[in-house]
């Protein structure tokens, strides 16, 4: 068996494709993200003469701290508007039912309610959805005795 001593974290890195400033702010104001950085195409040294040259004032990274998790994000290089997110969930743990009631429906306008909020086998309250922006989201309330995810 080997171990990876060096890894510190892994974190989604969310390619918006021409929208990404739009989906910041929104989840900025919808469930209190902080951006914590924010670079535009036009602020980088030089471009790499490899690629299309993007938009100049379109997001080139930014960083968004939800909770006590780093999620980082982009324009990418394409400005179509077609952000294609398959495959994956962003999860939110939260402690009480009305946090979890309070950010799922902040999440939900514009999007698309796969499971509404409701009791489970696994916890008082649990919904998933696909925000206006095409990401999935699963909101869960921490059951008595569990662990939010580390």
């Amino acid at each position: 068996m080997t171990t990876n001593t060096g890894l510190k974290v892994v974190q989604p890195y969310l390619f918006f494709s021409g929208n990404c400033e739009e989906a910041l702010n929104f989840y900025k104001s919808a469930i209190g993200a902080e951006i914590t950085a924010l670079m535009r195409f036009k602020d980088a040294p030089e471009q790499n003469p490899n690629m299309p040259a993007p938009p100049p004032d379109k997001v080139m990274h930014a960083n968004l701290k939800i909770g006590q998790t780093e999620v980082m994000a982009s324009d990418g290089c394409s400005s179509d508007g077609k952000s294609n997110f398959q495959g994956f969930s962003l999860s939110v743990a939260v402690d009480s039912e009305a946090e979890a009631e309070r950010i799922f429906n902040a999440l939900s306008p514009g999007g698309n309610v796969m499971m509404p909020m409701g009791k489970t086998f696994f916890a008082p309250k649990f919904g998933m959805l696909t925000d206006k922006f095409g990401v999935g989201w699963m909101v869960i309330v921490i059951p008595p005795g569990g662990h939010a995810p580390k």
